[in-house]
């Protein structure tokens, strides 16, 4: 969906702002933060009590996943983690170990850890009790800033179209729980972010 001209220029100048200081840490601190971020997870309801949960492998300078991923499926947890589709659509295929994830090149993007089971459709999704969302910075309604590509605005949208209901995550460092971010009629508040120093819920 199109973002309106003085939206889209806020949204763009504080992605900028929130990259520049994610490639400021240094690898040291963001190993650090992921093995915090795994265990602050599951300080959450809404990942310790989901069966199935849609997540992501971590790139470049993200808070890291991998080890959430595993812990996830070491607690009995589902994980499916997403395809990315030609038009930036996302399909969806279980985790099944380190082991069964490949990297795949995708033109004119960064080279991105996928499974190599098999899919099982965009609309797998839907199944899922948590989706853990990548984003740049959340504010204190809930209110996520992603990346801009679309994609997860498509999941989002599939989710209500389908009536689905899950718990909608966001995985930030502590410094990127901010006090606003710009919004548009189309985006939607999340339950909850955890940051390697803890979590934030917010109230419907």
């Amino acid at each position: 969906m199109a973002e309106n001209p003085p939206t889209a220029s806020a949204k763009a100048e504080l992605r900028r702002e929130l990259l520049a200081a994610r490639r400021a840490l240094s690898p040291e601190n963001r190993r650090t933060a992921a093995a915090a971020l795994a265990v602050s997870s599951f300080e959450l309801p809404e990942l310790a009590g989901a069966h199935t949960v849609a997540a992501y492998v971590s790139i470049g300078t993200e808070p890291g996943t991998r080890e959430l991923l595993d812990a996830l499926r070491a607690a009995g947890k589902r994980v499916l983690l997403p395809l990315l589709l030609p038009d930036n659509d996302l399909d969806w295929a279980a985790y099944e170990g380190p082991a069964s994830l490949a990297e795949a090149a995708h033109p004119g993007k960064m080279r991105l850890l996928e499974p190599t089971g098999p899919a099982l459709g965009p609309d797998a999704v839907t199944g899922a009790d948590a989706v853990l969302l990548p984003g740049l910075a959340v504010d204190g309604r809930g209110m996520r800033l992603g990346r801009g590509g679309g994609s997860y605005d498509r999941v989002l949208e599939r989710l209500e179209r389908a009536g689905a209901h899950p718990a909608l995550v966001v995985l930030l460092y502590d410094d990127e729980v901010v006090a606003r971010v710009p919004e548009e009629p189309h985006d939607h508040p999340v339950q909850a972010v955890a940051t390697p120093s803890g979590v934030h819920r917010f109230s419907p």
